[in-house]
């Protein structure tokens, strides 16, 4: 059944692959222990205080509160496909609660920092810079979408050129769940990707893959390749901040709009959250931000 499920959750429910490696792993987990702890073959025959007992023994184990939730929204859905294919008549995890996770603030990095570091052409006196160079306009092209866009990781990764619309100025990339979202974007950005193209064109790349970032040799990008160009780039200009990921720009590029009196929903839209909950983390950063200005300015404070 769970190689049903997983076909069901790429096929009809279009989750990335990323997601189809997680749900395979916590459920392959989780029918280990149930064969291990119970001698249970098939995880229909598992009922609320087997479920609970696992979920105990994550916690047990110094599993984060966070992977937890993650193992249990796993097995929610699993076994609400169970109920609607008539496999089981009762879903046990309708009493299962998942553990608290304690909500930290997403990092971002200060905007003359970002500004600064986009600005920055290697030179004979400083080699920390981006080249002048197809490797070095792409490096700078990763990280403008990230912060010029809020696209996610994989959303960079999977863009292709026909994904691009200069004459409306916006990018078209491919969300979680497969939503399709038109993000617009600024002037410097329109002319970096033009540019970019360039350079491309010139060492023969624009026709070996279809994908707008590539690496060195024309091939589609992959995760860790952008992780250590966001890296190498953040550590010459951001030694405040622990985290340097794609990610980290991503939630600077909310964080400087929310500053900046962007309204909340076109945020949403423009980061593709599902819900308004998932943007409102923001205004924790935006309220800190009024509380230094506050504190600076008011005369009793």
């Amino acid at each position: 059944m769970v190689g049903d499920f997983l076909k069901y959750i790429e096929y009809e429910k279009r989750y990335s692959k990323h997601t189809l490696i997680s749900y395979q792993n916590d459920l392959l987990q989780f029918s280990n222990f149930l064969q291990v702890e119970f001698d249970l073959k098939e995880a229909q025959e598992a009922s609320y205080s087997i479920i609970r007992s696992w979920i105990v023994k994550l916690a047990e184990d110094k599993i984060t509160p966070k992977s937890i939730n993650r193992k249990i929204a796993s097995l929610r859905s699993y076994y609400k496909f169970l109920l609607r294919t008539g496999k089981i008549t009762k879903d046990p995890m309708l009493k299962i609660r998942a553990p608290k996770v304690k909500k930290s603030l997403p990092v971002f990095v200060e905007e003359e920092k970002l500004v600064s570091l986009l600005d920055q052409i290697s030179s004979e006196k400083d080699e920390t810079g981006f080249e002048e160079n197809f490797s070095g306009n792409r490096d700078r092209l990763i990280i403008e979408l990230f912060y010029g866009t809020g696209i996610r990781l994989s959303e960079l990764i999977e863009t292709k050129n026909e994904d691009i619309n200069f004459f409306e100025g916006t990018i078209k990339v491919l969300g979680k769940g497969n939503k399709e979202r038109i993000i617009p974007m600024n002037h410097t950005l329109i002319e970096r990707i033009k540019e970019y193209n360039q350079y491309k064109k010139r060492e023969g790349l624009d026709n070996v893959a279809n994908h707008l970032i590539v690496t060195n040799d024309g091939r589609k990008t992959y995760p860790m390749f952008v992780y250590r160009i966001v890296k190498k780039y953040l550590n010459t200009k951001v030694t405040t901040v622990e985290k340097k990921s794609p990610h980290v720009l991503r939630h600077s590029f909310a964080t400087h709009l929310l500053n900046k009196g962007a309204d909340l929903n076109a945020i949403k839209d423009l980061l593709g959250h599902s819900s308004l909950a998932a943007t409102q983390v923001y205004t924790h950063n935006s309220l800190e931000k009024l509380k230094t200005i506050f504190n600076q300015a008011h005369p009793k404070s």
